[in-house]
């Protein structure tokens, strides 16, 4: 379901505890053309209005995760998700993971180190919480590796599903020559919200998404069996976004498969990876002579 409007409207109308997954990328109040620049104060008074919300209608075996950056203040720096935490926490959740998204391209910097990480806080109603980690487990550094000692020595001591992938995941960002890339300025990756939904939902579970943006948690939620729901005040974004469902449903849609490794352009050959300077260099570089022949000329070795 994609209801073009206001999240909060939407959210007044689900009923308590009716959510498994919320996962979302709101504004980030950096004036980026689909938000109106707050004040800070306001900005977390207005989020703080739609997690009360999200916060009632979520199931106590549920999860929020909220992916965001930094805000800023005249050249200084806070980190959203920090200043988001106690209004999380007021609502009695518990903070189980601050995984950080590690990508490699974006604006580059002159005055500080060019941000390449962003945030997903991931908090639960309860202890009691739906996780399935076999579900998003990445292949093992050495599955080959045994036991050394102790009762199960010679035995394998990896687990053959794969191990943990840690909270530090590396994904590439939807830059311009991505395939999932739209006209929207911030997409997130399918990839980065599929593994929030198999490990913290079940099949028919409801995944909603307060700003959807281009539909992306919606997509990931029915490629996975799952129901989803989002909204979104851009009236462009919303009709990318039933595009976007629909060629999912029909199998159409292209995307960048989850667990694809990072393209290594140095491991793939590619040309650019050489400085221009490194080959004038090495053609600038004198030539070693070999003996003269016999008129008396050197010839180059």
């Amino acid at each position: 379901m994609v209801y073009p409007g206001d999240c909060l409207d939407l959210l007044k109308t689900i009923p308590d505890e009716a959510l498994q997954l919320i996962v979302t990328s709101p504004p980030y109040n950096i004036g980026k053309e689909y938000e109106k620049r707050l004040k800070l104060d306001d900005y977390l008074k207005q989020q703080a209005a739609v997690i009360r919300e999200c916060v009632r209608c979520l199931s106590p075996k549920g999860s929020i995760c909220w992916q965001i950056g930094n805000y800023i203040d005249r050249g200084s720096i806070i980190p959203l998700d920090t200043v988001l935490y106690p209004v999380f926490t007021s609502h009695g959740l518990k903070l189980r993971n601050r995984i950080i998204w590690h990508f490699e391209h974006g604006l580059h910097c002159s005055r500080r180190l060019s941000g390449r990480y962003e945030t997903i806080i991931w908090f639960t109603k309860s202890d009691n919480y739906v996780f399935n980690l076999d579900a998003i487990r990445i292949p093992q550094k050495y599955p080959g590796k045994r036991h050394f000692k102790g009762p199960k020595t010679g035995k394998y001591s990896c687990n053959p599903l794969g191990k943990n992938p840690g909270d530090l995941w590396i994904i590439p960002n939807v830059k311009f020559n991505h395939v999932e890339k739209t006209i929207h300025p911030c997409q997130f990756p399918v990839e980065l919200i599929e593994r929030l939904v198999l490990s913290m939902s079940n099949k028919d579970d409801r995944v909603f998404d307060p700003f959807l943006g281009t539909g992306t948690s919606i997509i990931a939620a029915i490629r996975h069996g799952r129901k989803g729901i989002g909204a979104d005040i851009i009236p462009e974004y919303i009709k990318i976004a039933k595009e976007r469902i629909k060629q999912e449903i029909a199998g159409t849609l292209r995307t960048r498969p989850m667990n694809k490794p990072v393209y290594d352009p140095s491991e793939a050959g590619n040309r650019l990876t050489v400085p221009p300077w490194s080959e004038r260099k090495h053609k600038d570089q004198m030539v070693l002579l070999d003996k003269p022949n016999k008129r008396g000329r050197y010839t180059a070795k």
